[in-house]
């Protein structure tokens, strides 16, 4: 999602790269994070090993709880990151081959960005 609000702002309301992902990560953050929060609430339990034979199930929980929190930080800081580089290397492929960034909004109907 909050790739797609980048594009969005990039192609609708002409934000550099830098700014519509900027837009896009700050939109999205909250929703991210109580996604994340919640997942992780409910398996919190299971990580600390409470309750009858709970030390068959701490292990998935620890694994569950790890993975939370490692897409956690790919999402919110890899991401973002990901992007800026592979819109610089699509700039510089279309440099490269001489082929024309795509028209925006504003372009089509003539005014100016």
């Amino acid at each position: 999602m909050m790739i797609d609000f980048a594009l969005d702002a990039e192609r609708n309301a002409g934000k550099s790269t830098e700014e519509a992902i900027y837009y896009g990560a700050l939109v999205r953050f909250r929703p991210i994070m109580m996604t994340t929060m919640a997942a992780l609430m409910g398996t919190l339990p299971i990580a600390l090993g409470f309750g009858a034979g709970a030390e068959s199930r701490r292990p998935l929980g620890l694994c569950v709880v790890g993975g939370l929190v490692f897409s956690q930080l790919i999402t919110l800081y890899i991401t973002p990151v990901y992007y800026t580089y592979l819109d610089s290397f699509q700039k510089w492929m279309q440099g490269l081959f001489g082929r024309k960034a795509p028209l925006t909004v504003n372009q089509v109907a003539g005014t100016r960005t």
